[in-house]
């Protein structure tokens, strides 16, 4: 990946040799006049690495210093500066620039300099993501997970976009786990002890999706009994999470347009001015480009959300990452539903490697969820991923392999209550589970004695 590196230098004869020598070294440059404006940028799009002057009007080089310092800390911060200024360049270090080099730099001691900023940088946020990994719920707590260069680049992507309150679009099949993007985005983000509100906009009727964006007043439909508040103003202060944005209609895109560009709203049927302050984070299943293309999504909210596009790969294209995965479910698993402890056979882990995987890592969730819980054996082996070919029919006509395994695990649990006439102590013991996990499991799968 390219790096990104802001240079800020209110003088045009000098910004422009320094810019045309970053770009020559294949860095992406965003090159602002003043302190203040680069501070400013900070608060939307991230970069790797700050390249500054020090002697500025307005905003100098180290109140720049000072003021990345505390707002982004970790950002290295490279001064230039004249010969008469190098006492400025040294106390800024001493306020936390990374390095400094006199103008006009040599080009091969610039390089290198720049070259240990953006290494620095780059630990930096690789050290930031593992402690947030060990906070957010260490080895047991539902996270992203993958070692592959395609996660990693993902990993580093999240980590550079949630401290800034960019609308960030994520893309990439179902069951490869956008929603739990969202959610880390969020977590890690200075709103993390706010609200994060989720919206499935496929899932809610258009004819009503902008009264819950939105809300609405008192008599504005018919059924509006009472004043209620939207989506939006839930979020207040947080993050608003928009899944399946592609399912959305036209009208409805253009007024989530009018949100996002003037930063206000007005409930349904009413006519006052409602500003919030709201992350937006959208997801699709869905090439949008695509759906511009064919008239189907606007193209102006397209490049409105897709400023910092963060696309999550097939498991087919992470192919690495499945035992990773699969060992990963299991521990999980043994621990939420408090069963014996398991591993998965060699021949088993070789067997999950050789599948499609089409539902993705939600598919291979599942599956070993399932084997977890339904296996007497304390090594799964293939017979306990496997899905009977007459049963792999059948699920043909489900709607989703998910709802699929649902049935046939609430099946399994319904057929060893009956074998125990419904004694949930002795089924329990035939799951090889105690009685507090068969409750939780029977909770969750819906399962009551009049449904056998």
């Amino acid at each position: 990946m390219k790096s990104t590196v802001l240079l800020i230098d209110d003088d045009p004869v000098d910004i422009k040799p320094v810019q045309a020598l970053l770009e020559s070294w294949d860095i992406d440059v965003i090159a602002v006049r003043s302190g203040q404006e680069g501070i400013d940028h900070l608060k939307s799009l991230p970069v790797d690495a700050v390249v500054s002057d020090v002697r500025m009007p307005g905003m100098s080089g180290e109140e720049v210093v000072q003021a990345i310092g505390k707002a982004h800390p970790g950002l290295p911060v490279v001064l230039i500066t004249g010969h008469g200024d190098v006492k400025s360049a040294v106390n800024a270090m001493k306020l936390g620039a990374f390095d400094y080099v006199i103008k006009p730099p040599d080009s091969d001691e610039f390089r290198l300099t720049l070259e240990r900023a953006l290494e620095h940088s780059l630990l930096w946020r690789e050290n930031q993501f593992l402690r947030a990994e060990l906070g957010a719920g260490g080895m047991y707590g539902e996270r992203l997970i993958g070692q592959s260069p395609k996660m990693l680049a993902v990993f580093d992507l999240i980590n550079r976009v949630a401290k800034t309150d960019s609308i960030v679009l994520i893309t990439g099949e179902t069951g490869t786990g956008k929603e739990l993007v969202a959610q880390t985005i969020h977590y890690r983000s200075s709103r993390a002890n706010r609200p994060l509100i989720a919206m499935n906009c496929a899932s809610i009727n258009q004819n009503l999706i902008e009264s819950e964006l939105f809300g609405h007043e008192k008599g504005s439909f018919t059924g509006a009994h009472a004043v209620r508040r939207g989506r939006f103003e839930d979020s207040d202060g947080g993050t608003l999470f928009l899944d399946e944005i592609g399912e959305t209609s036209l009208d409805f895109q253009a007024k989530l347009l009018r949100v996002l560009q003037e930063g206000e709203f007005e409930r349904l049927g009413g006519n006052k001015k409602i500003r919030v302050d709201t992350r937006v984070l959208v997801s699709t299943n869905r090439d949008l480009h695509e759906r511009v293309e064919s008239g189907m999504f606007r193209e102006d909210l397209y490049y409105r959300l897709s400023v910092i596009p963060i696309h999550l790969p097939a498991l087919r294209e992470r192919h690495g990452d499945i035992v990773l995965l699969a060992n990963y479910f299991t521990a999980m698993y043994i621990k939420r539903y408090n069963c014996p402890a398991k591993i998965i056979s060699k021949s088993g882990l070789e067997y999950l490697e050789s599948q499609e995987w089409k539902g993705n890592v939600r598919e291979l969730q599942h599956t070993v969820e399932r084997a977890v819980v339904l296996s007497r054996n304390k090594e799964l082996t293939i017979d306990d991923f496997k899905v009977p070919a007459a049963i792999e029919q059948a699920a043909e006509t489900s709607p989703t392999l998910e709802s699929f395994l649902d049935r046939e695990t609430r099946r399994y649990l319904v057929e060893i209550l009956d074998k125990t006439n419904w004694r949930k102590g002795k089924a329990a013991d035939l799951l090889g589970v105690d009685r507090a996990t068969l409750y939780r499991l029977l909770k969750k799968y819906s399962v009551e004695r009049n449904e056998h």
